[in-house]
């Protein structure tokens, strides 16, 4: 790798403040803000919208939609196709 043309790989602190849930990793992003972990450290932070611990899909609330009257309804209001039997001449 070239010398002085890579931003600094370092320990960052990513937090979601809405579920309490924070993860220390190695990242490029920079925050203004800091935070001192559980290792007594202090590392910048980084505030995230949603993660694993807010994410509708990984807590378990997500809603699935009920496609099987979709397809019925579909069949009914225009029935299904059937190969015709007689060939065009």
């Amino acid at each position: 790798m070239k010398k002085g043309i890579h931003p600094d790989y370092r320990p960052v602190v990513f937090r979601d403040p809405s579920a309490g849930f924070a993860f220390l990793t190695r990242s490029t992003v920079t925050g203004d803000k800091t935070v001192e972990w559980e290792d007594g450290h202090v590392y910048p932070v980084v505030d995230v919208d949603v993660s694993a611990a807010s994410h509708p899909f990984y807590t378990g609330r997500a809603h699935t939609l009920d496609t099987t009257g979709r397809v019925e309804r579909f069949n009914q209001r225009y029935g299904t196709r059937l190969p015709s039997d007689s060939k065009p001449s």
